[in-house]
């Protein structure tokens, strides 16, 4: 995967719910296939070597709260 190619999936994946967010009551009866999605995407950011909570700090840090640690 190319710097550029691993910067769109970075972006993609700020744009995705979170997976606690996902519901039958929100997504109907496609939420099993939605939270599917979500870890695929995020196993394959963690292949690349990414924590995947850690990117939309990355990604967004004026959204992002402060680390104090």
């Amino acid at each position: 995967m190319t710097d550029q190619q691993l910067q769109a999936l970075k972006i993609a994946f700020t744009y995705m719910p979170q997976a606690i967010e996902v519901t039958r009551h929100e997504y109907g009866d496609r939420y099993t296939v939605i939270l599917e999605h979500i870890e695929t995407v995020r196993a394959a950011l963690q292949d690349c070597g990414i924590d995947p909570d850690e990117v939309g700090g990355e990604i967004n840090p004026d959204l992002s709260p402060n680390s104090y640690y």
